[in-house]
């Protein structure tokens, strides 16, 4: 056991270090480490845990991180895998935070960033292949996920899309007169009220109906947290909520680190603390409680439908993100050839993530001391 949570430790802490691209990008860094390299799942369970987690609230990614540990090492390695993909990432956010606070500026990372983002779409591209090999057996599922693909970009809510994509697979595969009731669940929150200063307790309270409640991107959390933290309670101008936000989504690791961000600049380390503990505890709670149930659902043919609906649309779902990533990322000669080369790799072996991301960083940085990236 011990082995086995020194590994979760050694692959869930690296990926937390290169994690650049959010949820559709950890996912595919997490096959490439656990299905291809390490053989710890196969394919078809990967896009199991893909479509399990989507329907979940809070951080795709972070759960995801939480089931693999729990599959390899029990609970114990659900809690492991969660501290160790969520930790190095949140001390990033904190030590920008530092900066921002004494500052009042972070440093960009544009170079990095300009290297890095190309080799993470390939590996998304490739993970990508190797998902929808699995999860698209059939004409059905295949129309599921490019229905569902279009219908996100054209705005449709991610979890109707969800809900939608297991209704029809189960319909078609079982008939019509087979019913079906989601159960919503809904954790109470004990509201705060407006305080001149920061409480913990309130700001503790914001974070967790944030992880408990929320689904979607990252500019749902933005949403979510200006009602409270700008509009209600009056801590943060939208200027600062923007900077945490893409602070967020310019650091490796979970957007939800965002957190982290807004806590030290709220209420120094006790802050980052609280609302870093907060926003992710919620997804500990969840996966905990899920995982034993989702051992069993391929063992009846309507929950294995229904997962099938869902597994076709979640990859359709990663699909459209995937492409909005690869737009900002691949934008000139020098990008594409990266993702290129990356790729190239990518189908002749092996290769870890962290080799391909910091060569791509390296890649970056060479490219602007020669003065010849826009």
């Amino acid at each position: 056991m011990g082995a086995r949570l020194r590994e979760l430790v050694e692959v869930f802490g690296s990926l937390a270090l290169i994690g650049f691209g959010g949820p559709a990008a950890h996912v595919a860094l997490m096959r490439r480490e656990v299905v291809e390299r390490r053989r710890w799942l196969t394919d078809a369970q990967m896009v199991d845990l893909i479509g399990i987690t989507n329907l979940l609230p809070g951080p795709n990614s972070t759960e995801m991180a939480m089931h693999i540990g729990r599959m390899r090492a029990g609970p114990v390695g659900l809690v492991v895998a969660g501290l160790a993909f969520v930790l190095p990432a949140a001390a990033i956010v904190l030590g920008l935070a530092w900066t921002y606070v004494a500052w009042g500026a972070t440093p960009t990372g544009e170079a990095v960033l300009y290297g890095i983002k190309p080799v993470v779409v390939a590996i998304v591209f490739v993970a990508l292949i190797a998902f929808a090999r699995t999860a698209l057996a059939g004409s059905l599922r295949i129309a599921v996920a490019v229905a569902v693909a279009l219908l996100w970009v054209a705005g449709v809510n991610e979890l109707v899309l969800l809900a939608a994509g297991a209704a029809v697979v189960a319909m078609a595969r079982l008939g019509t007169g087979h019913r079906w009731t989601a159960i919503g669940l809904v954790l109470p929150v004990a509201g705060a009220t407006a305080a001149a200063s920061v409480n913990l307790l309130t700001l503790g309270a914001v974070f967790i109906k944030a992880g408990a409640l929320l689904f979607g991107s990252g500019y749902v959390l933005l949403a979510f947290l200006r009602g409270d933290l700008v509009e209600r309670l009056g801590w943060l101008t939208d200027a600062q909520l923007l900077d945490a936000v893409a602070i967020g989504q310019v650091t490796p690791g979970p957007l939800f680190t965002t957190a982290t961000f807004i806590g030290y600049v709220l209420a120094g380390l006790p802050g980052a603390l609280v609302a870093t503990v907060a926003i992710f505890l919620p997804a500990f709670v969840f996966v905990a409680l899920v995982g034993p149930i989702a051992d069993r659902l391929r063992d009846r043919p309507l929950t294995a439908s229904l997962l099938d609906g869902v597994n076709a649309a979640a990859i359709g779902l990663m699909a459209a993100v995937s492409v909005q990533l690869g737009v900002s990322a691949i934008r000139d000669p020098l990008t594409v050839a990266l993702a290129a080369a990356a790729a190239v790799v990518l189908w002749l072996g092996r290769v870890p993530s962290v080799v391909l991301v910091v060569l791509g960083a390296a890649a970056g940085v060479a490219i602007s001391a020669a003065g010849i990236a826009p």
